[in-house]
């Protein structure tokens, strides 16, 4: 036999490359059939099934847990749970504040003539000792403004421990007297002060009729600035709420127009002073005709009609 000589191929040489590939493969292989992954615990599982529940994809159970939220809430609000909790916080905080020096401990008044300082004092509302930093100062102005005397109030706090309190109080203007026969003291707008403690304005001009209190300020002034009719003005008498009355000494009535009543007070000065008209029995003047005065005499039937261009 004859013997056959075989070739071996030569062998193909490993190039770094190639056996890094291999070491690729192999890592992967293991890593891929090596050890098993963990469980997530069961606070895991708990929050993702949580997380499911309340998933966009099931809202009826929003809605649900929404109103259940809702409910609570009310039932604390009703209650006054919330209210008590508040209030003692605040009172917690107040007297934090108040040890700290920002006690309210003094409260200084100004302007208040007729409104006594402890009435000032109840209006506020502040106890000694109350934080300044929660002191209602816009409650207290308010509160204030309520009483008969006060028309306006400034309340500012004076750190660290004073409140300053200045008072614009009402001008008195007259008495007036209503229908029903109660008298006050009113303003020159005629709005009412009070009923109360009138004795020391017994001098200021008195009002009859219904809303006299608030058309008067312009008769009285110029009332006033007629000596002789003022002197004798017991009281300006409102008429149907168009015209007045002055009502004189000894109870004479002066009727005027309800227009032109300032050209007739000229004229009933220069018949008090010049023509010495009050000094004879005189029941009633009447100035609404401006061709002819009408006099009423006392006890006589009818009112005397004379010309105006004559002597009385």
């Amino acid at each position: 036999m004859r013997p056959v000589r075989v070739e071996r191929s030569p062998a193909k040489r490993t190039t770094p490359q190639a056996r890094g590939a291999r070491g690729a493969k192999r890592a992967s292989a293991s890593q891929s059939f090596g050890k098993r992954a963990k469980k997530p615990n069961i606070l895991a599982r708990a929050y993702w099934n949580l997380r499911g529940w309340l998933s966009f994809r099931k809202p009826m159970l929003l809605l649900g847990l929404a109103a259940l939220a809702f409910a609570f809430i009310a039932v604390l609000v009703v209650s006054g749970t919330v209210a008590r909790a508040v209030r003692q916080l605040n009172g917690a905080l107040g007297a934090m504040v108040a040890d700290a020096g920002f006690g309210i401990s003094e409260v200084h008044l100004a302007g208040n003539v007729r409104t006594p300082p402890e009435t000032v004092l109840a209006a506020l509302g502040f106890k000694p000792g109350e934080s300044i930093f929660g002191a209602d100062l816009q409650s207290a102005r308010l509160r204030l403004k309520k009483l008969d005397w006060v028309a306006d109030a400034d309340v500012q706090r004076r750190y660290p421990d004073a409140i300053t309190v200045h008072i614009v109080e009402k001008l008195p203007f007259a008495l007036w007297k209503s229908p029903l026969g109660t008298v006050t003291v009113v303003e020159r707008s005629g709005g009412i002060i009070t009923s109360k403690d009138i004795a020391p304005f017994a001098k200021l001009p008195l009002l009859l009729g219904d809303n006299a209190s608030a058309d008067a300020a312009d008769l009285v002034d110029a009332v006033a600035q007629h000596r002789a009719v003022a002197a004798r003005v017991k009281a300006y008498q409102r008429v149907s709420e168009r015209r007045w009355n002055l009502i004189l000494d000894g109870d004479v009535i002066v009727k005027l127009p309800e227009v032109g009543w300032q050209r007739e007070l000229d004229t009933l000065e220069h018949m008090i002073v010049d023509q010495g008209i009050l000094e004879r029995s005189i029941a009633e003047i009447d100035l609404r005709i401006h061709s002819h005065y009408f006099f009423g005499l006392k006890g006589a039937p009818a009112p005397k009609p004379v010309d105006r261009g004559s002597e009385l």
